[in-house]
């Protein structure tokens, strides 16, 4: 391992990095179609009325057509999936239909993402890096750098809108994650939302992640409530109607026009957290995991090897000379661990059983799909299933969380703490919104080294895939078909370009299109028979860098040698530590040609070429607007940093119907005081009902009426304090008479901007502005950071509960009648909430 200054010390190099910065050089632009494509020319003959006229030219009316017998493709991919996680990889989880597939298809075990959801997928879709699609990182850390604005460029057309303008039907089911959070309101703007990319129909969720049993679900741009159950009658849960979703598409593109070609991208969302698997898929895994993630990930990898005892389902999936890597420094161990007994073990093991039931339920309902493709089409259907955006995720934590909110507030339960939930671990009736601990995700990235996030290590970006296209690839299932050649997330959109025969376009809507900086990757199934019968053809991609939170990496193929350079800058179990300068990270050198799991460090003995990997990365950096490279996390997420239509706002007003405003875009009254007030009338008898609401089970607040009470409740994060009036409202003058009444709270902040977050609170409750009597008017603990994935709704609560006290009474409408509310902010002292609680001294200002 060699610690290794970061600057460049060649002048060819630093040149090259100049003239990329200064955007003097600008790669050529190879493509020639223009899209979309102009109105066909008439072809006839027009007299003064149709009797003179020649005969009509139908071919103006019609649409673009796909070239001739371009095949559907069919895109899937999970969500926080490890190498390792599914048995077809060597795992301990069933997955039937990638089972299938590997029987069917071609697996490939050196395909690569960029260790993180938003980014893998806008370079999925984009075919270009996700730096140069301007998703360095996730949305909601969005910043005004080119390489991290959180908007796809109109310069980076999605292969959706290729193929939508070539004559392809195109459709997307599940997660988003690629509008910024600043954009995710009914008023818009749509144009990168889904629809505005090229997809004739989306059905999903735009969040990073969604509760499954109460999803916030559009369909296009739409707001809708999830159905009470799906449609095989059971309590409904999200993938299973996803699943539905796109089978009903997929029908109604056959019936209406079976000569049409498809574009169907499965995205479901699983398994990220929350896991929230059905409850049939959970009795098959208890007990299985007892023995602990080091003994888990031993008997992994002894399985991909087939060795000591085990069997691997798809002998070879690793090389017989691969490592396994060794245990990091900061995930702990299960065994010699005097903070964990049994009781803690088994509590630790349950979130396994449970997250193992989501990914099998999740492979199932993607076979739903897959079974449902027409059988007509089921010859010319390539179908493309990622298992992963990225590798098994560290979010929660060194021992879980039962709720995810919690984790991202900052607040990391003990291994004690999570007794308490540990029997009720992501079902219907607990409320709990969960992720499993780290030691599972670094179990289930097996051989490798670290998990999600870490752009670095292959634990981070090494996700399986598999392609099947009957037509094109012959079924072997006596032999299981393994392609080793180095690829990209970026490669898919060129292998969808090529394989149906469409030219990349060089202008898109009057925008010139940057080009795709992927390679297409079909030659590895035979089909450009120039470059090889595939298994052993060359591989085309030659260098890939890799970035994320400042861990970065950078790969070359030299034939003899397959280079890799990787830096670990920040620990994903490292929270709240400080991560070094960037020119003290320490580097690595690994040789993939003979180390398939970067176990073996080379540095030492090659500092010349880890000294030009350094320096080719800072080449492929500068072009592909990596930098200025940023580490911070709490700091970026200031949605200050971000224009919104509630920037610089303190007085809002709302109206009944009011309802879906994402917690992104709804006003801010955390770490704050503020005022709410509801303009109301209230019949004869009294009325009950949600007056305004922020937030779901997971976190928020709520202003209701129950029992002709006025009620607010503070849920933070799990724990509910609710203020109650000691008196029924109508008891009160002139408030159950039908006329005009104001019910309010004031939330008086004891914390200042100066002094931190989530401090304590005090409420009044009032009544036509005049202070009512309450049973506790104190809130111990407020939300410091982010409530929910939920959103402010005026006159019920739609998705999740906020409060337990109505839960089940969902939406729990206001019977009277709401003719506004009013939210007062109160004004800051400084400008920008980082620059109120963060001390001027503080380094990652």
């Amino acid at each position: 391992m060699k610690k290794t200054v970061l600057k460049p010390k060649r002048l060819l190099n630093l040149l090259v990095v100049a003239i990329f910065c200064l955007g003097l050089l600008v790669p050529p632009a190879f493509a020639q179609e223009i899209l979309p494509q102009p109105d066909p020319e008439f072809k006839g003959d027009i007299g003064v009325t149709y009797e003179t006229s020649g005969e009509p030219d139908i071919s103006i009316l019609k649409s673009p057509e796909a070239p001739d017998d371009a095949p559907n493709i069919i895109l899937v991919i999970l969500d926080d999936v490890g190498f390792s996680s599914s048995e077809t990889f060597g795992g301990s989880i069933t997955t039937p239909t990638l089972e299938q597939l590997a029987d069917e298809g071609i697996i490939y075990n050196r395909f690569h993402t960029t260790a993180l959801c938003s980014p893998t997928r806008a370079a999925l879709l984009t075919g270009r890096n996700h730096h140069s699609v301007g998703t360095g990182v996730i949305q909601e850390l969005a910043t005004g750098y080119p390489g991290y604005k959180g908007l796809i460029p109109k310069s980076t057309a999605t292969i959706a809108e290729v193929l939508q303008e070539n004559g392809y039907s195109t459709a997307w089911f599940g997660k988003n994650h690629n509008v910024p959070d600043n954009q995710t309101s009914m008023v818009g703007p749509f144009d990168r939302w889904p629809n505005g990319l090229g997809f004739d129909y989306f059905y999903g969720f735009i969040s990073g992640e969604t509760d499954q049993w109460y999803p916030a679900l559009y369909e296009n741009q739409n707001p809708i409530n999830p159905p009470a159950t799906t449609s095989d009658g059971k309590v409904y849960n999200l993938t299973h109607d996803l699943a539905d979703k796109a089978i009903g598409w997929m029908n109604n593109q056959n019936s209406i026009a079976p000569d049409r070609p498809f574009f169907l991208y499965f995205a479901p969302g699983a398994t990220h957290s929350p896991h929230q698997p059905p409850e049939e898929y959970r009795p098959k895994y208890v007990g299985k995991f007892d023995h602990g993630w080091d003994v888990e990930r031993d008997q992994i990898f002894n399985r991909q090897q087939g060795i000591n005892g085990e069997t691997a389902k798809t002998p070879g999936i690793i090389p017989a000379d691969a490592e396994l890597t060794e245990h990091p420094e900061g995930i702990p161990y299960w065994d010699d661990n005097e903070e964990f007994d049994e009781s803690d073990r088994a509590a630790l093991a349950k979130q396994m059983e449970t997250y193992a039931a989501f990914l099998e339920y999740t492979d199932v309902e993607v076979g739903r799909v897959l079974d449902a493709i027409p059988p007509e089409e089921v010859d010319n259907t390539m179908i493309i299933y990622i298992v992963g955006d990225n590798g098994a995720a560290a979010g929660g934590g060194l021992y879980g969380t039962c709720n995810t909110m919690k984790t991202l507030n900052g607040l990391s339960p003990t291994v004690k703490e999570l007794q308490d939930c540990a029997d009720k671990w992501g079902t219907f009736e607990s409320g709990t919104s969960p992720a499993y601990a780290v030691g599972w995700a670094w179990a289930t990235d097996a051989p490798f080294r670290w998990t999600k996030e870490v752009a670095s290590y292959f634990g981070g970006t090494r996700n399986p895939m598999i392609i099947k296209w009957p037509k094109v690839i012959p079924l072997t299932p006596e032999t299981r078909e393994i392609r080793d050649q180095f690829h990209h997330v970026i490669d898919i959109a060129p292998t969808i370009l090529e394989v149906t025969g469409i030219q990349e376009p060089e202008i898109v809507n009057s925008i010139q299109q940057q080009p795709i900086e992927g390679v297409s990757l079909a030659y590895t199934f035979g089909f450009d028979k120039k470059l090889g019968d595939g298994e052993n053809a060359k591989g085309t991609h030659k260098t890939q860098y890799f970035e994320m939170y400042g861990n970065r990496a950078i790969y070359k193929d030299e034939g003899e040698h397959e280079w890799m350079a990787s830096t670990l800058h920040k620990s994903p179990v490292g929270k709240g530590i400080e991560p070094p300068p960037f020119d003290e990270d320490v580097w690595e050198l690994f040789d993939l040609k003979t180390d398939f799991s970067q176990n073996q460090d080379l540095s030492t003995d090659n500092a010349d070429k880890l000294e030009e990997l350094q320096d080719l990365f800072l080449v492929e950096g500068s072009k592909y607007n990596v930098f200025p490279l940023d580490d911070r996390f709490v700091e970026r997420g200031d949605v200050s940093n971000r224009p919104s239509f509630t920037t610089g706002r303190y007085h809002f007003d709302f109206y009944e119907g009011a309802v879906r405003l994402p917690e992104g875009v709804a006003p801010d009254v955390k770490n704050k005081s503020h005022q709410v007030t509801a303009e109301v009338t209230i019949p004869e008898g009294g009325a009950e009902g949600v007056l305004l609401v922020l937030g779901g089970e997971t976190g928020g607040y709520s202003f209701y009426i129950l029992d002709n009470k006025l009620y607010y409740t503070h849920n933070y994060l799990g724990d509910h304090y609710d203020v109650v009036s000691l008196n029924d409202i109508c008891s009160f003058d002139n408030v159950c008479t039908g006329d005009d009444v104001t019910l309010g709270f004031d939330f008086d902040y004891s914390g200042t901007y100066g002094d931190g977050l989530g401090s304590a609170a005090t409420v009044t409750l009032l009544v036509n502005g005049e202070t009512i009597a309450v049973d506790n008017d104190t809130i111990p603990n407020t939300v410091p950071a982010r409530f929910s994935l939920e959103t402010q709704d005026v006159g019920m609560d739609l998705l999740s509960p906020v409060s337990h006290n109505y839960k089940d009474e969902l939406p729990f409408a206001f019977t009277g009648t709401i003719k506004k509310v009013t939210i007062d902010l109160e004004e800051p002292p400084c400008s920008g909430l980082l620059d109120c609680i963060l001390p001027d001294n503080l380094p990652l200002k």
